[in-house]
């Protein structure tokens, strides 16, 4: 059966702090160029934006096309408990029936991509039943707007219709091994999305899934996710989650990290003053009350986008910077996508290419790298080190990674 990349929560250039460039053409040509089959639209009830995503036809059934690219109608809610929620929507007609559902109770539907609403956890999922919608909590471990933040179940964020939803995104600070502590999570099928802001390289599809689907549509895609008929999840891909700048306990105004001890005991008040973030680990931890996988659980691929590992390995400041672009053009333009060069390419002796980059991918592929983590708002980062490797306690991929072995290649999955 056939594979699709899919990256199903990003936002329009209609969201608060988005890029402009968050638009229709430009996110076809760059989905297409990281890898990536299937992109959720986002912001699909904000008037404006529907009406782009109107232009393009519907290409197969609730899924619509420009060019190679394909969208499937996304949206995310924040409701009136700053909590948010991803819904996946059949088609455009859905989508306007939601959104005659939800605009009396938000005031900003059409000022902002993601609405805030004032229902709740269990009222928007109700109306996502309505429409035929999946639902589930976005980002559910982020301490700000997400499920665990404010509540210590799914039933306590949607009550009776708890069993209705039917996938959990783990968001930028976690990954399976902290999702699967909590065995309540176990039945549910985990997306890893970008939550993209911008169309660039190392934001767009910085986390995708990859499923197991007959063809891209709503049907299929449905299917994949509730794990029914043979199709399913195959894959999870996603940064390190000690990236996340919410993974550790840490000050919110001078990033020092603190253990959940050091920030119970100082009644999560930083030496400097300022406030102390429940981390995303800290919290699991809190809530753990498993240490296995569910059979059905897929591996959890922990990739980096190539612009960063370009920039690591020329040493400058940014992924934009001239030569970064440059060789991610060559790589890109070489062998067809982002996923490809990072995952699948022979990348020896292309010409205009730094060695040292050739060099740093190889290092990736290997697990030669050191994650520094996040925390406090504060993004972690990953350095590409000959001597040092990772030592996760995780899956069994990311043991091989510890040990030095390669990583197997997407096409393994």
């Amino acid at each position: 059966m056939p594979v699709i990349n899919a990256d199903l929560h990003i936002h329009s250039k209609y969201s608060m702090a988005t890029s402009g460039r968050m638009d229709i053409p430009t996110l076809a040509v760059e989905s297409v160029r990281k890898g990536i089959q299937l992109v959720g639209t986002g912001d699909c009830l904000h008037r404006k934006w529907l009406d782009e995503i109107k232009t393009m036809p519907e290409v197969a059934d609730g899924v619509y096309g420009m060019d190679n690219a394909r969208f499937v109608l996304t949206t995310e809610l924040e409701d009136t408990n700053r909590v948010h929620h991803l819904l996946i929507i059949p088609d455009i007609s859905k989508a306007e029936e939601l959104r005659e559902a939800v605009e009396p109770a938000s005031v900003n539907i059409d000022q902002d991509g993601r609405p805030n609403v004032n229902l709740s956890g269990m009222e928007i999922a109700e109306l996502a039943r309505d429409a035929g919608a999946m639902i589930g909590p976005a980002h559910a471990f982020t301490p700000w707007t997400a499920m665990y933040a404010y509540h210590d179940s799914l039933e306590s964020c949607y009550g009776e219709l708890a069993p209705y939803i039917s996938f959990v995104e783990l968001g930028l600070s976690a990954d399976t091994d902290l999702g699967d502590r909590i065995s309540e999570l176990h039945r549910l099928t985990f997306l890893t999305n970008s939550d993209a802001h911008s169309p660039w390289p190392n934001k767009l599809a910085r986390e995708f899934n990859r499923f197991q689907m007959e063809d891209i549509t709503f049907g299929e895609l449905e299917k994949a996710i509730l794990r029914q008929d043979g199709r399913g999840p195959v894959m999870n891909v996603g940064l390190f989650p000690q990236e996340g700048k919410y993974h550790e306990s840490a000050c919110i105004r001078c990033f020092r990290h603190y253990t959940l001890r050091e920030s119970i005991g100082k009644n999560w008040r930083c030496t400097c003053g300022g406030r102390i973030k429940k981390g995303v680990c800290d919290r699991v931890e809190e809530l753990a009350d498993s240490h296995a996988h569910p059979d059905h659980r897929p591996p959890y691929l922990h990739l980096i986008p190539l612009s960063e590992i370009i920039m690591m390995a020329l040493g400058t400041k940014s992924t934009t910077t001239r030569k970064v672009k440059g060789a991610w053009e060559i790589l890109v333009d070489k062998f067809g996508s982002e996923v490809t060069v990072l995952l699948d390419a022979e990348l020896e002796g292309i010409d205009g290419v730094d060695p040292a980059v050739v060099h740093a991918v190889r290092m990736f592929r290997e697990g030669k790298v050191r994650v520094i983590p996040g925390g406090g708002g504060q993004y972690g980062s990953v350095e590409v080190d000959d001597e040092t490797r990772t030592s996760f306690e995780a899956t069994d991929l990311n043991q091989t990674q510890a040990e030095g072995q390669p990583q197997r290649s997407l096409t393994d999955f």
